[in-house]
Parts: structure tokens; C-alpha cells; sequence
């Protein structure tokens, strides 16, 4: 199934980015797209103007090489996926890559991730702001060490919304980390955190005398109302493939980067939160604990009708 139209690997064309153009160059051939690649730079200093063109050229030149040499380590035939290259230079490189996907109607923006420390968890600034604020969705890569059959792909559901976007984009997540699965180990990690945070508060408070069973019977009854509007969405989205569900019991931000670790995972699948229509992004306090604990590459998908606050001009 053909996802991605029109993809944009963002590069800085002075370190290795092997790992993410593997990535990238993946996506592209599956999805039968060509790959444009935006090399981005700090400003040249002004005081060497006869230098500027010079250094443009050796940063395309590098990355021109990369992409070679990419190629060849996941055997792809050079003309497999056509590239093309276009390079900025700025201060504020995030407003400028947002612009350039506003300006060419890009669909997806892959990139290296940039941990936050030796951990090689989390995600520094420029990633966030493209998380919280790029209008397409967002590819950050790690490396990932073994062969692309054996590469686990997860997808995080929170099926209890209000709203029809929320319910929409989880459908569109099912639909699209079933497909990389496919691509990949051919089996697909469906997890989803259900809790009932009023639990401990029923059990030890000396205004509340409610039973055990009693509190047993609303816990269960949580439970089970969660797994079935989970298992809806999974029926909605069609997924057919071979998946597995993992019903959690506790907070996503702990549950979600312990389960991803525990299972190897190599590709977590999230959605992140936006209001329809309006000219901002609110990032979820909940997606960003978890994306800040996670040490795996992350595709982040936006809902339908999501307005950036950057614009195009």
C-alpha cells in the first residue's frame, strides 16, 4: 500500500547520516516515490563572500556521495529511486525546513534523530519543534542494527476520545504501521495503556466506603470498556496482517518506552495531539514524556486538518 507521495530527507551533509538515508531510500523504493533531500547549513560567514558557493557545492557533493554510498550498502540499484538535492542556510533551520515543506507539499519529513544525551534517548530542540510543529508527519531515525526482516514495528493506540480526528488518525495509524510491518518482520505490536486512576483513592480514603468488590467491578469494567474500543478501531482500520495486542495496565509515558525497550522495538507508530483548524500545535504532555524516553525511531503522524503555526512565506 502506497503511503507517501512525496518524501523529504532532511540532512546537515558534514556528518555520517547513513543510517537515516537507509531509511529514507527504504520508504521511498516501497512506496514507489522519489526522495528529495534538503541539506541544511548554518549562514556562511559574511566576511567570505567568494567562499559561500564553494562551500554549497562541497556540502551537495558530500551528500551526493552518501546517497551512493547508501545505495550500494542496501543493495538498490542507483536509478531505483530518483533524489534531488536543494540546500538553506539560516539561524532558525526549523521555521526554514517547516517552510520548505509548506512550499512543496511534502507528506512526510524523515531525519536523523538528535539524542538528548549518552543515553541515546529523547530528542534535542530542533526535533521537538519539528514534532510539535511540522505539518506533515515526521520520520526521526535511529540506527538500526539487523537485517530489515527481522526489524519490530510498534504502534501506540489510545482508543478513548471524543473527538472523530482523534478517532480518524487512529485508524490512519493502524492502517499505515500495519503496512511497514509488512515491509519488514511482517508481524505488527499493537500496544495500548488503560488505567483507573481513582483506584487508590476509593481503596484508602476515609471518606469513600465503597467494597472491594465494588471497586473490583469498575476496574474490570474499565478494562474491558477500553479493550473493546480498542479492538473497534483495530476492526475499522482493517488490519488483516498478522499483529499482536498488548493491553497495558498503568501510564503510557511508563508503560510505552519500557515496552518498546523490552521488545527490541525498532519503529514505534504515534499520533500526536493537535486542535482542528486553528494556527497551533499542542503537543501532549503525555506524548512528549514518552517521546523524550525513547532510544527507537519514531514515525509521528498528525491529525486530519492540522494547521501549522509556521507559514509558508
Amino acid at each position: 500500500m502506497r503511503h507517501y507521495h512525496s518524501p523529504l530527507y532532511v540532512s546537515y551533509g558534514i556528518v555520517d547520516e547513513t543510517e537515516g538515508l537507509k531509511q529514507a531510500l527504504s520508504l521511498a523504493r516501497n512506496n514507489n516515490a522519489s526522495l528529495d533531500v534538503l541539506v541544511v547549513s548554518p549562514e556562511f560567514p559574511k566576511e567570505f563572500p567568494d567562499y559561500r558557493e564553494k562551500y554549497a557545492a562541497s556540502l551537495i557533493a558530500q551528500v551526493e556521495a552518501s546517497i551512493r554510498t547508501t545505495k550500494a550498502a542496501i543493495k538498490l540499484e542507483e536509478d531505483a529511486v530518483e533524489t534531488s538535492i536543494d540546500l538553506i542556510s539560516d539561524k532558525t533551520p526549523s521555521i526554514k525546513i517547516i517552510q520548505y515543506v509548506l512550499q512543496h507539499g511534502h507528506d512526510l519529513l524523515i531525519k536523523e534523530a538528535e539524542s538528548l544525551g549518552d543515553s541515546g534517548s529523547g530528542f534535542k530542540a530542533l526535533d521537538m519543534e519539528l514534532l510539535r510543529k511540522c505539518p506533515c508527519a515526521v520520520w526521526l531515525c535511529r540506527p538500526i542494527a539487523h537485517s530489515r526482516q527481522q526489524i519490530q514495528v510498534a504502534v501506540a493506540i489510545d482508543p478513548f476520545s471524543t473527538e472523530q480526528m482523534a478517532e480518524n488518525l487512529s485508524i490512519r495509524m493502524l492502517e499505515l504501521s500495519q503496512s511497514l510491518a509488512n515491509s519488514c518482520s511482517n508481524e505488527l505490536q499493537i500496544v495500548s495503556c488503560w488505567d483507573y486512576e481513582f483506584e487508590s483513592f476509593l481503596r484508602d480514603s476515609i471518606w469513600v466506603k465503597a467494597s472491594d468488590a465494588e471497586i473490583v467491578e469498575v476496574v474490570l469494567k474499565t478494562q474491558q470498556e477500553h479493550r473493546s474500543a480498542l479492538e473497534r478501531l483495530i476492526s475499522a482500520s482493517r488490519v488483516s496482517g498478522n499483529h499482536r495486542v498488548h493491553h497495558l495496565r498503568g501510564m503510557p509515558e511508563e508503560c510505552i518506552p519500557a515496552f518498546v525497550a523490552a521488545r527490541n522495538i525498532d519503529i514505534l507508530v504515534m499520533g500526536t495531539v493537535a486542535r482542528t483548524g486553528l494556527p497551533g500545535f499542542v503537543f501532549g504532555n503525555t506524548a512528549e514524556n514518552i517521546v523524550q524516553k525513547l532510544s527507537c525511531s519514531l514515525m509521528a503522524l498528525k491529525p486530519q486538518g492540522f494547521v501549522s503555526p509556521v507559514k509558508a512565506y
